[in-house]
């Protein structure tokens, strides 16, 4: 359940990312919100995996998915540059967390 919730952490942390992206465009009620909301769920899933996971090991997993996802929605929903290296060093980032938690 520890590994479930430290996924949905990390997307969560994805989503607060995007969401400081959208609000700083639109300062909108509706954006902040969701800015809180996001990041309250994202520390409170990282939280609830920490009581199971080692802590380098879920921090890491957890910003591996925020960082990635964040540089993978810059691609997708704010015109950021789609250059091969910088698809391959995300690869690499997502590579890394996929590898911590098969030798955990």
């Amino acid at each position: 359940m520890a590994w479930i919730a430290l996924v949905v952490a990390g997307l969560c942390e994805m989503m607060g990312v995007f969401m400081i992206s959208k609000y700083n465009g639109s300062k909108s009620v509706k954006d902040l919100t969701l800015l809180i909301v996001t990041f309250t769920l994202s520390f409170a899933g990282l939280a609830y995996a920490m009581e199971t996971l080692p802590m380098g090991t879920a921090y890491a997993i957890w910003t591996g998915i925020g960082a990635a996802g964040g540089a993978l929605l810059g691609m997708l929903f704010f015109n950021e540059s789609k250059d091969w290296r910088r698809i391959v060093c995300i690869a690499l980032v997502l590579g890394a967390a996929i590898s911590l938690k098969l030798i955990s």
